[in-house]
């Protein structure tokens, strides 16, 4: 290709075209192509290329450290999980409603994957998202009061479409965890999605945060617009272990025999 074309491609920020132009130029060639097919090709290439950068930044900016999808999650382990309203709520209209969705089960019952899985199908939807820990979210709390910047943090965790709360209960909170987490659910009521995910029942939530009317006040106002999923029965992560641990013992079978 033109070294000069790529350069000038590329100083327009055009980095997909250039990436693509020597295929889609031997494509042209090949297929006779008109100029405005040829461009048309290039323009969804560069297209692509962006779509690709957001959606990776906006994973980064969530917090998300792997990708998974509902299409790898094996509903089969469960007969109990309720997957048409999973599959309705990974539409991700409940975020344009500014709804929201509560998990609740045991640990390794399958919650942290349908969670990134509807994150995931969010931020490819175009939304922004945050997604912490309890813990993460109570220690990122504190470190923002220490450091005079507990309003931008707020800020930041407000204005987001999607905002996930995972592990709820699963290790103790400091005592203005309660207040913190009034204070994100009151001001994002009616004006953002959120997620949360627990393995206590709501009648311990007073337990956990350490103060029965302020968990009251929160639930009061995250379930009027969320629906509420129960997993029970078998855990999840010790189907996907015992998958796992199949497949390689065919895999070391299949060699041997070879």
């Amino acid at each position: 290709m033109n070294q000069e074309l790529d350069r000038k491609l590329r100083y327009l920020r055009l980095s997909g075209m250039a990436a693509t132009l020597p295929a889609r130029n031997q494509e042209a060639i090949h297929h006779h192509l008109a100029h405005s097919e040829f461009l048309e090709l290039l323009v969804e290439d560069e297209l692509a290329t962006r779509r690709d950068r957001l959606f990776a930044r906006r994973l980064k900016q969530a917090g998300i450290r792997e990708v998974k999808t509902l299409a790898s999650y094996d509903w089969s382990f469960n007969p109990q999980v309720p997957r048409g309203l999973i599959l309705d709520l990974a539409t991700t209209r409940f975020v344009r409603e500014h709804g929201g969705i509560l998990l609740l089960g045991p640990s390794g019952t399958g919650k942290s994957h349908i969670t990134v899985a509807i994150t995931v199908a969010a931020i490819q939807a175009g939304y922004t998202a945050i997604y912490r820990s309890a813990f993460d979210l109570a220690q990122d709390m504190a470190e923002a009061e220490a450091t005079g910047t507990r309003k931008e943090l707020i800020d930041m965790l407000c204005k987001v479409n999607l905002l996930v709360i995972e592990d709820l209960g699963m290790k103790r909170l400091p005592p203005t965890a309660a207040e913190d987490l009034l204070e994100i659910v009151v001001r994002r009521y009616e004006k953002g999605a959120m997620i949360i995910t627990t393995n206590r029942p709501m009648e311990d939530w007073g337990q956990v945060l350490g103060d029965t009317a302020t968990a009251g006040a929160i639930l009061d106002r995250f379930l009027h617009h969320a629906e509420i999923i129960r997993l029970q029965g078998k855990r999840y992560r010790m189907h996907n272990r015992r998958e796992l641990r199949s497949k390689q013992t065919r895999e070391a079978l299949t060699e041997q025999a070879e």
